[in-house]
């Protein structure tokens, strides 16, 4: 048993040579991920304090960053204000210049715009004018100069407002979050020997037959280490070589190809035994960047992939003494 001891330290399993035995691996607590399976960073940003305005100053990708729900929430509300304040200003204009008193039955005056009389009949005007749709029915006469003024105002501003949103809708929808759907990674990444080395290795397939251009693939280890010098570091980020030297990590993703990290003196993997491994706190985060050949949007997708062993060993020392 010492002899066992002083040989493979801590790491042995004791199996029971009996058939009718089996040999149960532990049980690892879940625990709450820093990415999830799906690419989903589990990170809030709290203690602010006045940073928070920062978001208002880059109002454009922090309205592409919000929910559909919201985006599409701020659409209705933006459109809906600007119809009614406009709205309001030509219904203002007419009330002022008496063109609400007629009522559109003296053929003799000459209205700001005709055919308007009421809030309703502004509200139609607006429309007709901001969407280009020219009933020709309600129109703005010559003799009206404020008229005129606020019509210019009124183009200006809803060519930044169309611009503006629209263009979010546009990027948002162009995002190819949903392409990352059908690329396809591994459920759990395995150790095992390749080419007479010992290697951490997972698959990654693309189900589409269009092309991922300049496809990149990169691995982080994501662990808390503390420095010689007593500094704690939590979720200190590490990289694991996945071929950058030897040009592996550049893809050609036309069929599902395997990723392999070599356990060496280099790698972080080095001093873990397999009992160590299993019970070690750390994350394996995979990113995998491109351009989609269809679109030629660039894609970055991230994925958090398990560790486990492939053909454990386990080491009997039930006849020791």
């Amino acid at each position: 048993m010492s002899a066992i001891r002083r040989k493979f330290g801590e790491d042995y399993q004791v199996v029971n040579t009996d058939r009718g035995m089996t040999f149960s691996a532990p049980v690892k607590k879940k625990r709450q991920r820093f990415v999830e399976k799906n690419g989903r960073c589990n990170v809030q940003h709290g203690n602010l304090g006045g940073e928070t305005s920062r978001y208002i100053s880059d109002l454009f990708t922090t309205l592409v960053d919000l929910k559909w729900r919201w985006n599409l929430l701020i659409f209705i509300l933006t459109y809906t204000v600007a119809w009614l304040v406009m709205a309001s200003m030509w219904w203002v204009i007419a009330y002022i210049r008496g063109d609400l008193s007629h009522g559109g039955h003296d053929s003799s005056y000459t209205p700001c715009v005709a055919n308007v009389y009421n809030f309703p009949s502004a509200f139609l005007f607006f429309i007709e004018t901001e969407a280009t749709i020219g009933y020709g029915y309600r129109y703005i006469t010559e003799k009206c100069p404020e008229g005129i003024i606020l019509f210019l105002f009124q183009s200006l501003l809803g060519s930044i407002v169309d611009a503006f949103l629209i263009g979010c809708m546009f990027i948002k929808m162009s995002q190819p979050k949903k392409r990352a759907e059908t690329l396809m990674f591994s459920q759990d990444a395995v150790v095992s020997q390749r080419d007479g080395k010992l290697c951490l290795m997972f698959r990654v397939g693309n189900l589409r037959n269009s092309h991922m251009v300049s496809a990149q693939i990169r691995c982080k280890l994501i662990k808390s280490r503390q420095t010689p010098e007593g500094e704690f570091l939590p979720l200190d980020q590490c990289e694991l070589d996945v071929g950058f030297g030897t040009g592996a990590d550049q893809l050609f993703l036309v069929s599902p190809l395997t990723i392999c990290h070599e356990i060496n003196t280099k790698s972080p993997f080095f001093d873990l035994s397999q009992r160590s491994l299993m019970n070690e706190q750390f994350e394996i985060v995979v990113i995998l960047e491109g351009i989609v050949e269809t679109t030629g949007v660039y894609l970055l997708i991230n994925r958090m992939i398990n560790t486990k062993w492939q053909r454990m060993q386990l080491i009997s020392i039930s006849n020791c003494s």
